[in-house]
């Protein structure tokens, strides 16, 4: 074996037990007491918890938007990843006008390959859903890419679909294999509430929430489970935000159809109040961030099993960018940073006992690499797997700061947040990337992870 990792306690999505895990050539080639290799070097995890790596299911690196693109290069956004012990990012493609899927992937792995810190796949942001794009599903499926993000919103950018393209999408996913994820919001009531409050004069950062409020995205959360279910065909819903979404999410689940629901951490540590601050731009995102009721919800549907995954649609911008819209909230370019703080937070919960340890790694790993095709090789810690792997240290206290962190972004909207416990060490397939503190890895280790379809 190359290393050993012994004395930890190994915590997975099921299971919790004390064992030494042997690694070979990025492999997990052994779980056992006791393991003993002179050739190995060992690792020492007295005291701690050896966790899989995350998998940020959700992010935006090198996005242009707004104007300006997102703040955190391939490069800066896998490093932060792996200091935050997260192993795999799922970045998004936005096709272009008259682009194939495949192209459109293509172009972005030439982008990413060199630069990537931890390992990569793609969900691809259909745009153009011409008859050929809907011939092209298949083939990206046998690509590797096999999840189409739809947006509901962001008609003037150009980005958004109607319902017509999202019932093709649908129907021609389950021919296929693929998997849609929708953006949920209307974009019809947001347009009309923008247009009223710049009229009055009112364009702080409090006007971003109330222009998206709570119903405007429930409203799509609930149009695009209703197509869903009356074709048939599963859906998963990025970054749900609001109660009365959540609500129907779990009324479908109920009654047995395949509907995935992703959360994302600052929706369950901040609310709409942070639009009150002065510096309240830093945390406009698309959908904004909600009330405490909602807050309540979304942990309420994690416990109870009806929110799948926490991702954290990483996709910052830096502060003077923010500033373009300290006069008129609609310049703000959306997004807020995360990569690096999903982990931590969510461990730091259950270190806390908010949730179980167990729990964590399931909406942060596991669950992920289920759904998106990519496991057991990612997600879990098993013989065969990856050797994705995070030593957690459960009495390691930590104050974020943009001091500590590892992006590019010149502040974090979790500055000052105190976390109990921390990740201490993180394997990207047997190699070490973060250590004590420190990125020890390097730009161009990550690879390509190539995901299946669904049966």
């Amino acid at each position: 074996m190359d290393i050993i990792i012994k004395n930890g306690t190994i915590i997975t999505a099921y299971e919790t037990y004390r064992a030494d895990i042997g690694i070979k050539d990025g492999k997990i080639v052994m779980i056992g007491d006791s393991l003993n290799d002179e050739s190995a070097k060992v690792v020492d995890a007295s005291g701690k918890y050896v966790i899989p790596g995350a998998i940020d299911a959700h992010t935006h690196l090198e996005m242009p938007f707004g104007g300006t693109t997102s703040a955190d290069s391939y490069e800066a956004g896998t490093r932060a990843a792996a200091c935050g012990g997260v192993t795999t990012v799922f970045d998004f493609v936005i096709q272009r006008k008259g682009q194939g899927l495949i192209e459109a992937v293509e172009g972005r792995k030439a982008l990413c390959d060199p630069q990537a810190c931890v390992d990569y796949s793609f969900h691809t942001a259909i745009t153009d859903l011409t008859p050929q794009v809907l011939e092209e599903f298949k083939k990206s499926v046998e690509y590797g890419v096999p999840s189409f993000k739809l947006f509901m919103v962001y008609k003037k950018e150009g980005l958004m679909v109607d319902d017509g393209v999202l019932a093709a999408a649908l129907e021609k996913s389950k021919e296929t294999g693929a998997l849609i994820a929708v953006h949920a919001e209307n974009p019809d009531l947001i347009d009309n509430k923008i247009e009223k409050f710049l009229k009055e004069g009112k364009t702080s950062a409090w006007y971003h929430y109330e222009s998206r409020p709570e119903f405007v995205e429930a409203e799509a959360v609930k149009r695009a489970i209703h197509w869903a279910k009356n074709l048939d065909a599963p859906l998963y819903i990025v970054h749900l935000a609001v109660k009365e979404g959540l609500d129907e999410v779990t009324k479908a689940r109920d009654e047995g159809y395949e509907i995935y629901a992703e959360t994302c951490p600052q929706y369950l540590y901040f609310t709409n109040e942070v639009y009150k601050r002065k510096d309240g731009r830093n945390w406009v995102c698309s959908p904004p961030i909600k009330g405490k009721e909602s807050q309540d919800a979304l942990w309420a549907g994690i416990k109870r099993g009806d929110i799948s995954t926490v991702a954290t649609d990483h996709c910052p911008f830096q502060s003077y960018e923010k500033d373009w819209g300290k006069d008129d909230f609609t310049k703000i370019p959306n997004g807020c940073m995360g990569i690096e703080n999903l982990y931590p937070y969510l461990l730091s919960e259950a270190n806390k006992g908010r949730i179980t340890f167990n729990k964590a790694v399931e909406l942060c790993s596991t669950n992920v690499a289920k759904i998106f095709g990519c496991a057991p090789q990612k997600g879990t810690i098993a013989v065969g797997s990856d050797a994705d792997v995070v030593i957690y240290d459960p009495n390691k206290n930590f104050i974020v700061s943009k001091y500590n962190m590892h992006s590019d972004v010149d502040y974090t909207i979790w500055e000052g947040t105190e976390l109990v416990g921390y990740p201490v060490k993180t394997f990207l397939r047997g190699n070490l990337v973060f250590d004590n503190g420190d990125f020890v890895g390097k730009p161009g280790e990550g690879e390509f992870v190539k995901c299946l379809g669904r049966k």
